[in-house]
C-alpha cells in the first residue's frame, strides 16, 4: 500500500470514528426502537444529524471576510470556517494569504477582515507580552488568557480547536526503536551520543533546545541548525538522531516519524481559536459561534496531519482539502 492510499485510508477511518462517536452519544437520548422500515441507518442518520443547516436569515446579515496567515495549515483552515459558514447561509468573503501574525492581527483590528485563526500561544507572546515560560502549559488557562487579551481589543476568541500545533521531538520510528526511546526524558539520557536539529534560532530558545537543556538536562553531542523546511529531512537522511517538529505536521504520519512524549510538559499549547470582531459576531447571530465550534470537533492533531499531508506531500488544493473534510466528517452532504 502506498503511502497516498494510507493517508486516505486513515483519513476514512477518522471520519467513521467520528461518525460512530457521534452516534452512540445519541443512542443516550433515544429509545433505540428506530422502525426497521425507515430505510435509514444509524450511520446515516448521525451523518444527517451533524450536518451543517442553512437559515435563509443568515443570508441578510453583514458579509463576513474570513482571513488567515500564510502557510498551509493556515489556508486550510480558513477555508474551513468559511466554507462552513457559507453552508449556513452567510456572505462569505475569503482573504487567505493575510502574512504574518502581526499583519492578521491588524487586519481583524481594523475590520479589514472581519475573522481569522490564531493560536493561543503566538497570541500570548506576539500580542499580550507574555513570555514564552510565562505561558499556562494548561491549554484551557491558554486560551482563557488569550481570550481576555483579545476581548480589551473589541475581539472574542471562540473556543479552540481539540490539536494544539506546538513544537516536539520527533525521531524516525526505526531510530527510536533502536535506541529504546519513547520520551524526551530517555531521549536527554542519551544525549551525549546523538544529534539534534532544529532551526537557527532554537538554541536560545526556552520551547526549543535552550529548554530541552534547562528542563531535562540534555547535552547532545552536536546539535544541527537547519532550515525549517529541513526539519524532517534531516531526520529521514540519516543526519539528525532528532529534530525540533510541530504537532501537525503532514509528514508524521506519511514518513514514518515518531513524536516523543513531552512528560516534563515544556511545550506550551497553541490551539487554535477563530478570533472574530465582537460586532461582527454580534450582527451574524447565534449559528456563527454554533457553526465554528461544530465544525472544530473533529480537528483533532492526528487529521490536522492529515489534511496537512494532502496539501504538502499530495499537492492538492486547500480548498478541495477543507471541503473534504466537512464531507468526510457529515458537516456537508
Amino acid at each position: 500500500m502506498n503511502t497516498s492510499t494510507t493517508r486516505r485510508l486513515l483519513a476514512a477511518l477518522l471520519a467513521l470514528v467520528a461518525v460512530l462517536a457521534f452516534s452512540a452519544c445519541g443512542d443516550d437520548e433515544d429509545d433505540g426502537s428506530t422502525p426497521a422500515s425507515s430505510g435509514t441507518t444509524s450511520t446515516e442518520s448521525a451523518t444527517a444529524a451533524k450536518a451543517i443547516v442553512s437559515n435563509p436569515a443568515n443570508a441578510s446579515t453583514p458579509e463576513i471576510t474570513v482571513g488567515s496567515k500564510n502557510f498551509t495549515e493556515q489556508f486550510i483552515l480558513g477555508e474551513i470556517y468559511a466554507q462552513a459558514l457559507q453552508a449556513a447561509g452567510y456572505k462569505v468573503k475569503k482573504e487567505l494569504n493575510l502574512g504574518s501574525e502581526q499583519i492578521a492581527f491588524k487586519s481583524v483590528k481594523s475590520g479589514e477582515v472581519d475573522a481569522y485563526p490564531e493560536y493561543t500561544g503566538t497570541a500570548l507572546t506576539s500580542f499580550f507580552d507574555v513570555k514564552t515560560d510565562d505561558i499556562p502549559k494548561d491549554e484551557q488557562a491558554a486560551y482563557e488568557e488569550t481570550k481576555k487579551g483579545f476581548a480589551e481589543d473589541g475581539l472574542t476568541a471562540l473556543a479552540p480547536t481539540p490539536f494544539t500545533d506546538a513544537n516536539e521531538v520527533g525521531m524516525t520510528k526505526k531510530r527510536a526503536e533502536e535506541l529504546g526511546i519513547t520520551t524526551i526524558s530517555q531521549l536527554a539520557a542519551k544525549s551525549g551520543e546523538l544529534t539534534m536539529s532544529g532551526s537557527p534560532e532554537c538554541r536560545q530558545r526556552t520551547d526549543c533546545l535552550l529548554g530541552l537543556e534547562r528542563t531535562y538536562g540534555a547535552k547532545f553531542k552536536k546539535y544541527l541548525p537547519v532550515d525549517l523546511a529541513l526539519r524532517h529531512e534531516v531526520l529521514t537522511k540519516g543526519q539528525a538522531d532528532a529534530s525540533i517538529l510541530f504537532t501537525t505536521d503532514g509528514q508524521i504520519a506519511a514518513q514514518d516519524l515518531l513524536v516523543l512524549e513531552d512528560d516534563k510538559n515544556l511545550f506550551p499549547p497553541y490551539n487554535v481559536t477563530f478570533v472574530v470582531r465582537d460586532e461582527t459576531l454580534e450582527a451574524a447571530g447565534p449559528d456563527f459561534e454554533k457553526v465554528i465550534t461544530q465544525v472544530q470537533e473533529g480537528l483533532t492533531a492526528e487529521v490536522m496531519q492529515e489534511l496537512n499531508s494532502r496539501v504538502d506531500l499530495d499537492k492538492e488544493k486547500p480548498e478541495a482539502v477543507a471541503k473534504a473534510y466537512l464531507t468526510e466528517a457529515g458537516y456537508l452532504q
